[in-house]
């Protein structure tokens, strides 16, 4: 005898004595276990076996094991029994050497059919109404699957933890696959073993520095390395040099920037009493929403540097003319969200130490902070220009990491005003904080950690160059396709291609816009979005494909011919068709058929944004 996992035991052989008074009809099949749910269904004529090491062989014949549940499910029972051999089948010399044989039988429909139809009939009349589905083990035939799943308010009963599973996960089979949507920068792919150590840090806080020393131990360490990728500068101790810290994203990152930003502004101007109460910021108008959203919330003006028809960036001159006494800072966009061109940081640098205005540079490099340093290792934008106090990055896009988590760094000290820091004793140990949040878990910051030292600088450069590789390859079909490219080649900017219609030609007949293309490609499973430009480009439209590490050669020729043969099929359309086709499309996966709550009526026609505004589309990051 030799003891399983649980409480089933394998027996090595069975004893010959049980084969002596066997009826005639009983045939060998395949050895099986036969599991239960509980004892309560266990049939009268079938006993336990008697799971003890004195006594691990005591069998007993069940008369029709059909109703046994099969082993795929959980059970608190265990049965084995053998099913005997029929007697010109036995062979007496050999039956020492049977070996660990679980059997089951194939009987006839005479030999169960009217009996067990009775007992079966006979056990549901006693069921009671929550004990409906005590007898299926599927999942579809139960009733939860004949009911709609709760929306508004939370059950008053229980479901099985498999049907919980099932609804949802079927629930969510309506959304996009994340691997098709090209609008997005997040990460959609991680190796096994980074996402088996962010599996098993699910439970911890990472906040709780004391429980969970070695965590905030694995954050320092993703500060260092990112600062000195973004050539930071560093101290003997811990009084000198640049500090940082995690954020669940570069939206927080930006906030706590803006926050520092402007206090170091405040604090500068009381020392001089001077008023506080007009600061504003310099930034590009294709910034990021949550840029706008820093500003509002934080009640900074303010004050764009518009793109045109042919420009997508900061003009370096423009920006620094804006500034004035109540300037907090500079924002400077290290690939921009809508054509993911790199801004000139290092000649906003030199403007403002040529006309020695004291003003500091922040460098958005959500995106491009892991891509620059890879593929353009010689482009100064970074700690190396003395303007640049601070940074942020998102570990959740080229960083490699799964959302959410960001990056946020600072030249030093001296540009994190120590009011804006909270030292908390927290579950037994003094901590520094500077974050909007509190409570998050530690996942994304192992993860992060795993990319740094799997990957290396060697492992990212390979993964960005291939990217730009792709990006190059993706912006020479649809150039050839006949559509004007937007984006930068060749490295020069991040990996993605921005990419707009031509303007038809004369006699030519188009009745669709990049909006339209947009919704019919997603007929193909694609997610490629149309936005309209910022401010001052003529409302200008486009279209942009993110590349990222798991949208490969074969998966980028894929898209191209979607896009040729959509195009085809809306040349052949006529205006009505295609504006039908894109009302029913727009309406089925934005406004989830009808199942998605809708904008709240008092927010919907908001005009403080620049989308509201101007009619720039907020991008999706």
């Amino acid at each position: 005898m030799k003891q399983a996992h649980g409480e089933c035991f394998f027996f090595k052989r069975f004893s010959p004595g049980w084969l002596s008074d066997l009826p005639p009809n009983h045939r060998v099949v395949s050895p099986c276990w036969f599991l239960v749910k509980r004892p309560a269904m266990i049939p009268s004529t079938v006993r336990r076996v008697i799971k003890t090491p004195s006594n691990p062989s005591k069998l007993f014949l069940p008369s029709y094991p059909s109703q046994l549940y099969p082993p795929s499910h959980r059970s608190v029972q265990h049965l084995a029994f053998p099913i005997p051999i029929h007697p010109r089948n036995r062979q007496p010399n050999s039956l020492s050497s049977v070996r660990m044989v679980h059997l089951s039988s194939i009987q006839d429909k005479s030999d169960v059919g009217d009996k067990r139809t009775q007992e079966v009939k006979d056990t549901h009349a006693k069921l009671a109404p929550d004990d409906a589905d005590a007898f299926t083990t599927s999942v579809y035939g139960s009733h939860f699957a004949a009911a709609d799943l709760p929306k508004q308010e939370m059950p008053e009963n229980e479901m099985p933890k498999e049907v919980a599973y099932r609804m949802i996960k079927d629930d969510l089979s309506l959304d996009g696959n994340p691997m098709l949507n090209l609008a997005s920068f997040v990460s959609t792919y991680m190796e096994e073993e980074a996402e088996k150590l962010m599996t098993e840090a699910f439970p911890k806080n990472f906040i709780d520095y004391e429980e969970y020393p070695q965590s905030a131990e694995i954050q320092n360490r993703c500060v260092s390395m990112i600062g000195r990728l973004f050539h930071a500068p560093s101290g003997a101790d811990h009084s000198a040099g640049a500090v940082g810290t995690s954020t669940v994203g570069s939206s927080e990152a930006i906030m706590l920037a803006v926050l520092a930003m402007k206090r170091r502004w405040k604090n500068k101007r009381q020392a001089e009493n001077k008023p506080t109460d007009r600061p504003n910021i310099i930034m590009n108008s294709a910034v990021q929403v949550c840029w706008e959203k820093a500003a509002r919330y934080f009640e900074v003006e303010e004050r764009y540097v518009n793109c045109t028809a042919d420009r997508y960036v900061i003009d370096p001159k423009e920006a620094v003319d804006l500034i004035d006494e109540n300037t907090i800072g500079i924002c400077a966009i290290l690939g921009t969200t809508y054509t993911g061109q790199y801004e000139d940081v290092k000649a906003v640098n030199d403007l403002l130490v040529e006309k020695n205005l004291d003003v500091p540079i922040h460098v958005d490099a959500a995106s491009g902070g892991f891509v620059a340093p890879f593929v353009c290792p010689d482009l100064v934008w970074d700690f190396r220009l003395e303007k640049v106090v601070s940074i942020n990055t998102s570990g959740h896009k080229y960083g490699l990491v799964y959302p959410g988590v960001g990056w946020a760094i600072w030249r030093s000290a001296e540009y994190l005003p120590q009011e804006l820091v909270f030292n908390i004793n927290y579950l037994g140990a003094d901590q520094a904080s500077f974050t909007l949040n509190f409570s998050k878990g530690a996942s994304q910051v192992i993860g992060q950690y795993y990319q740094l030292i799997r990957l290396g600088k060697h492992g990212y450069r390979a993964i960005m160059s291939n990217l730009t590789r792709t990006a190059d390859y993706l912006s020479d079909a649809l150039q050839a396709l006949g559509f004007i490219i937007m984006s930068e080649k060749s490295g020069k900017g991040l990996p993605l291609v921005a990419f707009r219609l031509p303007p038809a030609k004369d006699g030519e007949e188009r009745h669709y816009d990049e909006f339209e293309l947009a919704h019919a490609i997603r007929i193909r499973g694609w997610v490629v979005p149309a936005y309209t430009m910022a401010p001052n480009t003529q409302n200008l439209k486009m279209m942009r494909v993110v590349v990222r590490e798991d949208f490969s050669r074969n998966r980028c020729d894929d898209l191209i011919n979607d896009i040729k043969m959509t195009m085809d099929l809306l040349q052949k359309m006529d205006k009505d068709s295609i504006k039908k086709q894109t009302e029913m499309l727009h309406k089925h996966h934005v406004a989830g058929g009808g199942k998605v709550s809708k904008n709240h009526p008092k927010y919907k026609a908001e005009k403080h944004s620049l989308q509201g505004k101007h009619g720039k589309t907020h991008a999706v990051c």
